[in-house]
């Protein structure tokens, strides 16, 4: 597994989230990049955790998959209501304190 985080962020993401998380250093990873659009989120997810990276999301479909409790590398979960720059500074936080293993399986509520 990686030894720092490394997000996945899903297809309602900003294209500005990945290049502001970039910015700050962090690999992410996003949907077209992974020539994943279109795929279902329960694909999405399991692409993911292959690639050991967080899922960066609003969409809750995705906390239902993880009700479900199926294995994921973890789901960064993003308020409705948070501007592109919270979005940013949320994920970075998390990076800054957690490590991959941390988030294994767990929802983080940014």
């Amino acid at each position: 597994m990686a030894r720092t985080i490394r997000f996945y962020t899903d297809e309602q993401m900003p294209t500005v989230v990945a290049a502001g998380l970039r910015r700050r250093g962090i690999d992410v990873l996003t949907v077209p990049e992974a020539g994943m659009c279109g795929a279902a989120d329960a694909e999405q997810l399991a692409f993911a955790t292959i690639n050991a990276r967080v899922v960066v999301t609003r969409d809750a479909d995705f906390l239902r998959i993880n009700a479900a409790r199926t294995e994921h590398a973890g789901i960064a979960f993003v308020r409705p209501d948070m501007t592109v720059g919270d979005i940013i500074r949320a994920p970075t936080l998390v990076f800054e304190v957690l490590e991959p293993e941390d988030m294994v399986g767990r929802v983080e509520y940014l």
